[in-house]
Order: C-alpha cells, then sequence, then structure tokens
C-alpha cells in the first residue's frame, strides 16, 4: 500500500475532497475579513443623501421634553416653541385692552339702554362690540395657551358712566369716544405685529394680521356713524338715525339666523 500511494501523485477521493474543504473555508474567511469597498461607498453615499435625520436632530428637544416637570405647579410648557419672553408678555397687555375695550362698550350699551335715554339701537350697537372685544381677548388668551404661554389677567380702569356732551348730545359724543378707542387699539395692535416680526415669529405675525383686518373694518365703520350722528344733530334726527341702525341691526342677525 504505501508503494503504490508513494508512487503516485494521485491521491484518493476522501483526501483530495476534504483538502479542497479546507482550502475553501480558508479563501471564504480571508474574504470575509476584508471590507468591501464597493458597499463601504454605498453607505457614504447614502448616509451624505440623508435630508432629515430625526433620532440626530430632534435629541436637544427630546432631552428638555424628559426633563420638564409635567405637574400643575410646574411653569414649564410643553408646546412651547420661538415663543419669545417679549411676545408672550405683549399679547397678556393686548388682552387687558380688549377686555378695557369691553369694559367700556358695556358700560355705553347700559346708559343708552336707560329709560331717560331710551336709544335701543345704540344700546344694541355698543352691546354687540362689548362681546366683540371680549371674543379679541379669548382668541389672545387660546392663542397664548398654543404657543406655550402663561395667560395673566391684569386690573381694568373703570370706565364713565355717563356721556351727554352740552353740545353734542350723548349719541355723537359716545360715538366720537368709541372711535378714539378703535383707533387707539389699532395702534396696539400694530406695536403688537412688530414684536412679533422683531422675535421673527411668523405664525404670531400672522395672527395679528387677521386681527389688524378686523379692527381696520371697525375703525372705518364708527367713523362713518361719527359723520353720520354730526350730519343729523341732536333731538329727532338722533332717534331716527337710531331705529335705523337698530333695524338693520336686526335685519343683519336675521340673515346671520337663516330667518330673512
Amino acid at each position: 500500500m504505501q508503494s503504490l500511494y508513494g508512487s503516485f501523485a494521485v491521491r484518493p477521493a476522501a483526501l483530495r475532497s476534504r483538502s479542497s474543504n479546507v482550502a475553501f473555508r480558508r479563501s471564504v474567511s480571508v474574504h470575509a475579513q476584508k471590507p468591501n469597498p464597493i458597499l463601504k461607498d454605498q453607505s457614504k453615499v447614502e448616509e451624505r443623501d440623508i435630508i432629515f435625520n430625526p433620532a440626530k436632530e430632534s435629541a436637544t428637544d427630546l432631552q428638555k421634553v424628559e426633563q420638564a416637570q409635567t405637574t400643575a405647579s410646574s411653569d414649564e410648557s410643553l408646546a412651547r416653541v420661538f415663543y419669545a419672553p417679549d411676545a408672550e408678555q405683549a399679547v397678556n397687555e393686548q388682552i387687558n385692552h380688549e377686555y378695557t375695550m369691553s369694559y367700556n362698550y358695556h358700560q355705553m350699551a347700559c346708559y343708552f339702554a336707560r329709560d331717560n335715554v331710551a336709544l335701543p339701537g345704540l344700546a344694541s350697537f355698543f352691546r354687540g362690540h362689548a362681546e366683540e372685544e371680549r371674543g379679541h381677548a379669548q382668541q389672545l388668551m387660546d392663542f397664548n395657551s398654543t404657543r406655550g404661554g402663561r395667560t395673566k389677567l391684569a386690573t381694568l380702569a373703570a370706565p364713565e358712566t355717563e356721556y351727554n356732551h352740552p353740545e353734542k348730545g350723548d349719541a355723537l359724543h359716545a360715538m366720537e369716544i368709541s372711535l378714539a378707542l378703535e383707533k387707539l387699539n389699532f395702534q396696539y395692535l400694530y406695536r403688537l405685529h412688530k414684536v412679533a416680526d422683531d422675535s421673527g415669529d411668523a405664525q404670531f405675525a400672522d395672527f395679528v394680521e387677521s386681527m389688524l383686518a378686523d379692527q381696520a373694518n371697525g375703525v372705518k365703520e364708527v367713523a362713518d356713524f361719527v359723520t353720520q350722528l354730526r350730519r343729523v344733530g341732536k333731538g329727532l334726527g338722533v332717534y331716527e338715525w337710531d331705529k335705523d341702525i337698530m333695524d338693520r341691526g336686526s335685519a343683519q342677525l336675521a340673515q346671520v339666523s337663516g330667518t330673512a
């Protein structure tokens, strides 16, 4: 047996198979240890092409959220983002302005509803404006809460209680006061918009712009009424004018409610 295998270069099939398997495994092991340059380049390309990586970019905000105290005794907000302290303070001041406007209009409505004044059109007009200004205050409070702010209501100044004027009469005098208040409130909203611009808060600026548009329309309406009251004078003219705005108000209300 030894002489036979020693004289030939060919080994038995079992030995050849075992040797081939060992060589193959060594080859696979060597290739596995070497990184594939093509796959490595593809990994770089994929990482470079990523535009938004949520895990990395939200890490700082996630840490703040995890550290925030969500208890009633804490003043921290989970919703607050890009809401400057100056903006929050300005919104709180505007809330006070709107409530003060509403307070004044409520007083005017009560004056014209008196039995010795009896101008129901003006009473209804000022009552509607009081509710409108209160609604503006509510919008600002809702905005403050949405942005993570904290609403802080302040003391309101007491309004005048008497509006009769010896030369102008009460209707014109009250309407001129109303026009001055509406124009003043427009200026306050304009300043609020500047605060939004200065803080770079686009959403805040857009919110104030919608209020400015409504306020501009309110100024025009009251200015028209001042002009009309200056035309009609005192006495019977005011009575007829009051009936007219009462009828117009009722018609508009009926149209809105769908009964017209």
